[in-house]
């Protein structure tokens, strides 16, 4: 099913009554938000990517074990993802320069890798800097200003977005309304650089993708917008086991009416090349109808192939995948 358009889309979701949203809200947010912009030299250069709706970026946590265990440090990225996998475009995980992000020679260093490797700095993954929707207002604003620093570091380095979480603990309609100001606040200081403030789902109330997108309407910025994860979709944990899972491919519609980016999760694969957890067939039309043009960033957290090969083969899905 194809709205016409943005308002319609999120219409035909049953979204307009959550959360107190109304009809004007979601007129005055109608316009699509601004994908980022398309560029010949940040295609991937291979045969099969000139028929993809989309760009293929590298999310730096498919390498997380290669670089926890020091094989490779956040200044080789840009290359590795070039040289190795043809990937001309990375993602950023600002824990793997945790303490750089005010370092003006060691971004300088990384813009440098970059450019002598024509790859396109597109996003930083931002976590442990506090809840954007802390129910207490200091700890809450606390957190807003944490992630100042990734937004100048971003701008520095090209990007058009951080990833942010939108956490908090409470009921889902408390959290919300935290979400909406943490947000806010967030997205009206990167505005000024220009950045982009996305949200994933990642867990509790975000996982869900009718709330995540409320309250990304609810913010009313066209600057903050979210980042839609083929695999993060645990409501509930119990221990280290998943109690209750969203339903991913209505939580991916619901969300791409707001998508600045795109991460194709995956860990294991059939005899086919295909994904066993999520059915790139079917995830990847939701991702066209959202008219999205931009990067989806192959994001590799299996542990039966190596962390190269399952980039591999993440990629080899989704170019093969591309035309449909």
């Amino acid at each position: 099913m194809i709205a016409t358009n943005r308002r319609e889309f999120i219409k035909s979701l049953g979204m307009i009554s959550g959360y107190g949203l109304t009809v004007g809200l979601l007129d005055s947010c109608a316009a699509k938000p601004t994908q980022e912009a398309t560029s010949d030299s940040t295609s991937v250069k291979t045969a099969a990517s000139k028929d993809l709706f989309f760009k293929i970026s590298l999310a730096e946590w498919s390498l997380h074990r290669t670089l926890q265990e020091g094989k490779m440090t956040n200044l080789d990225f840009p290359a590795k993802a070039k040289n190795e996998f043809g990937i001309s475009a990375v993602e950023y995980v600002n824990q793997f320069f945790k303490d750089k992000a005010k370092d003006q020679t060691y971004l300088a260093e990384l813009k440098k890798r970059c450019d002598d490797n024509d790859v396109t700095s597109v996003l930083i993954m931002c976590d442990g800097e506090g809840a954007m929707a802390d129910l207490n207002a200091d700890k809450r604003k606390t957190a807003v200003e944490n992630h100042y620093k990734w937004v100048e570091a971003a701008k520095f380095l090209g990007c058009h977005s951080i990833r942010v979480n939108c956490y908090g603990e409470g009921s889902a309609e408390e959290v919300a309304k935290a979400g909406m100001d943490g947000l806010r606040l967030l997205s009206e200081f990167a505005a000024q650089l220009n950045i982009n403030v996305i949200v994933e789902n990642h867990g509790g109330h975000s996982s869900n993708g009718q709330w995540l997108s409320n309250v990304i309407a609810g913010v009313n910025l066209l600057n903050c917008g979210t980042l839609p994860d083929f695999g993060n979709f645990c409501l509930k944990r119990e221990k280290d086991t998943c109690a209750e899972y969203y339903d991913r491919y209505k939580g991916v519609t619901e969300m791409m009416p707001f998508a600045k980016g795109v991460s194709a999760k995956s860990y294991d694969f059939d005899e086919n090349g295909n994904c066993i957890e999520t059915d790139y067939a079917k995830m990847l039309p939701i991702v066209k109808a959202a008219s999205y043009k931009g990067h989806i960033g192959i994001e590799y957290e299996g542990n039966k192939l190596s962390e190269d090969d399952g980039i591999k083969a993440t990629k080899k899905l989704l170019e093969r995948l591309s035309g449909i």
